[in-house]
């Protein structure tokens, strides 16, 4: 296989990450659009007996922690909300979160992305969970129609501290349980038991009001193809504890942040 091959394997995961770091589909796909017109200029960057992933996220990595984007800034800045323009640059600790985290690289290969040491890793990791997890505790409403899987994300999210409105197995069951009590965030599957779409039912939700919803899914490439209105955050089947609490961290992250804007804005 050749390189570009496994450039474009390794592609739906790194925008996944983009996602998850910006908070915005628009804003991660600009930084992983940036990325590939730089393997295309330097094509060299990333060598045929390399770890390509790795290789990969390093040169995401490089153009996220820049100020300018290889003298492309304009462009991307245009594309980009003003939350995240590069010169509000997230923190290296939320990096080192998610790498671990959510994509799953070893200390040793996040030390590699970020070009640093194990050691350091550890404690941006720590230093992220940490300040992700103040102060964030919401209620959550999960769409799921596994009963196991539902019983163990409900565990999962009262064990970080959050409160569980409900668990709905249907998009009406979904709708009327968001009309009983409204949820901060919301956790959903996207095929359920009768045959509704876990999609569908969280647009329902979302004409009557604004939360960060988060799919479950066990294709996530299928819904990172570019082709249609895609989920800004993503985590698949079957997941990893880890994986989910660092989504909900971010999740909740980007709206705490939205909300500090609105009431600066307004003072």
């Amino acid at each position: 296989m050749s390189t570009a091959q496994l450039v474009v394997q390794h592609l739906p995961y790194l925008r996944r990450y983009a996602r998850a770091l910006t908070g915005s589909q628009i804003a991660g796909d600009a930084y992983v659009a940036a990325t590939l017109e730089t393997l295309v200029s330097e094509p060299e960057t990333i060598g045929p007996s390399g770890n390509v992933k790795v290789e990969l996220f390093q040169v995401f990595t490089r153009i996220w922690n820049s100020l300018s984007v290889n003298g492309r800034s304009e462009q991307i800045q245009r594309d980009l909300p003003a939350e995240v323009r590069l010169g509000q640059i997230t923190p290296l600790p939320r990096q080192a979160f998610l790498l671990s985290c959510l994509e799953g690289f070893s200390e040793d290969e996040v030390s590699q992305i970020l070009s640093t040491d194990a050691a350091t890793v550890r404690d941006l990791v720590d230093e992220a969970g940490r300040e992700l997890a103040a102060d964030m505790a919401t209620d959550i409403l999960i769409i799921e129609d596994e009963p196991l899987i539902a019983m163990d994300l409900e565990a999962l999210v009262e064990g970080l501290g959050h409160n569980v409105t409900g668990v709905a197995r249907t998009r009406t069951e979904a709708v009327k349980l968001a009309a009983t009590k409204r949820p901060g965030l919301i956790l959903a599957d996207i095929q359920l038991a009768d045959g509704s779409s876990g999609l569908d039912a969280v647009n329902d939700l979302l004409k009557a009001f604004e939360v960060p919803v988060i799919f479950i899914t066990a294709y996530p490439e299928r819904f990172l193809t570019g082709e249609r209105p895609e989920p800004a955050f993503l985590i698949a089947k079957p997941f990893q504890p880890a994986n989910v609490s660092a989504v909900i961290s971010q999740a909740l992250f980007f709206q705490q942040s939205a909300r500090r804007r609105e009431v600066r804005a307004s003072a």
